[in-house]
């Protein structure tokens, strides 16, 4: 390890202060981020840090960072970096994101983060032109993934908005000359009908636990929405055995709350008891996905605007969608194109992590010279 590098208590590193009570229905409307333990609760018109900012939770979930680059409201779940000891912000970022937090946990069945005990634990730190250094390296991985979620978000929000212009405005291609059923409100040749018509429907069943490892043997396997992404679910666990399997590019459908949250099968997997699995009859799977999503705007919401902690199959094959058979294969032909690129887009972002996720631990280390 080089000579420079100084081994410290955290508290010397760094020092952490509790955040200040907001209550939801205290906020005003504004731009300042409001961080709650793992990430931002809403905004307000008022600050109480400026940046830059480090925040972590002091209960529930435990180290995991959050980075503010811009003046911020940090909760009082919160703990946050008052005092950087002249140390690089970013550089203490990661530095914090190598150390096992949970060996502070001094509360029972809900973890809680003991300021006291942050005394005992001892870093080892570099000097800050290092510092600098290290932490300008990892900053370009994370550039990198940042700008390609902006980028992913952009392709979503295009599609969704091209969706809502052909099938909600109904301005299609060709809707001047097209006339409406003064019956059923659609334009002619349209259909309304329910989930089960269009649509092969596969409800999730979990293996037994026995199946299940994490040494990459059998098929990726998802037990419902807290394993995923913005989309294309990033997989923790395989099984070796499972019947109800879901195909790449399968729409998944989360059955349990919150209920009718959505995502997309980037390859096979085994499906657990809080997904379901939907295909299109004729392989139109992005229309379906971008319906659904209209459709579900809101968590948990299913039909009627009732709320459900879980939903049946039959539940799920009662979802009532509208089809026009050349016009959703135009705009599935579209948007398709686009699923490809967000899922390209998503592909590279796990490259750049697990790059990041690598190489951060041996340049904290001083493993590697920089």
């Amino acid at each position: 390890m080089n000579d420079e590098i100084k081994s410290m208590r955290l508290t010397d590193f760094v020092w952490f202060q509790r955040g200040f009570d907001l209550p939801q229905s205290k906020f005003e409307e504004g731009e300042v981020p409001v961080y709650g333990s793992t990430s931002i609760l809403g905004y307000h018109n008022v600050f109480k840090v400026k940046a830059p900012g480090i925040i972590t939770g002091r209960s529930g979930t435990l180290g995991k960072f959050q980075y503010s680059e811009i003046d911020f409201w940090p909760h009082n779940t919160t703990l946050w970096v008052k005092d950087f000891k002249g140390n690089d912000p970013k550089f203490a970022y990661y530095l914090l994101q190598c150390l096992d937090f949970t060996v502070f946990n001094s509360g029972g069945a809900v973890p809680s983060l003991n300021r006291n005990l942050l005394n005992a634990y001892v870093v080892n730190v570099p000097p800050l032109e290092t510092q600098t250094r290290i932490a300008s390296i990892l900053s370009a991985y994370d550039d990198l993934i940042e700008n390609n979620q902006r980028r992913i978000k952009i392709l979503e929000e295009m599609a969704q908005q091209t969706y809502e212009e052909w099938f909600v405005r109904m301005r299609f291609p060709g809707y001047e000359t097209t006339r409406f059923d003064l019956e059923t409100g659609l334009p002619e040749g349209w259909e309304k009908a329910r989930l089960k018509v269009f649509c092969e429907l596969i409800m999730g069943q979990s293996p037994k636990s026995e199946f299940y490892n994490e040494d990459k043997i059998g098929l990726p396997f998802h037990q419902g929405v807290k394993d995923y992404g913005f989309r294309f679910p990033a997989h923790k666990s395989w099984s070796k055995e499972g019947n109800k399997r879901a195909k790449a590019n399968s729409i998944l459908f989360s059955v349990r709350a919150p209920v009718g949250r959505l995502n997309v099968a980037a390859e096979e997997i085994i499906l657990g008891r809080g997904l379901a699995a939907i295909n299109h009859n004729d392989g139109l799977n992005s229309f379906i996905f971008y319906q659904l999503q209209k459709i579900f705007f809101e968590d948990n919401l299913i039909g009627g605007g009732a709320i459900f902690a879980s939903v049946t199959k039959n539940d799920m094959e009662r979802i009532e969608l509208i089809y026009h058979g050349d016009l959703a294969k135009k705009f599935n032909d579209f948007a398709y194109k686009i699923d490809n690129q967000i899922l390209n887009l998503t592909k590279q972002n796990q490259r750049l992590t697990e790059a990041r996720d690598i190489l951060l631990p041996r340049l904290i280390m001083g493993l590697i010279k920089v």
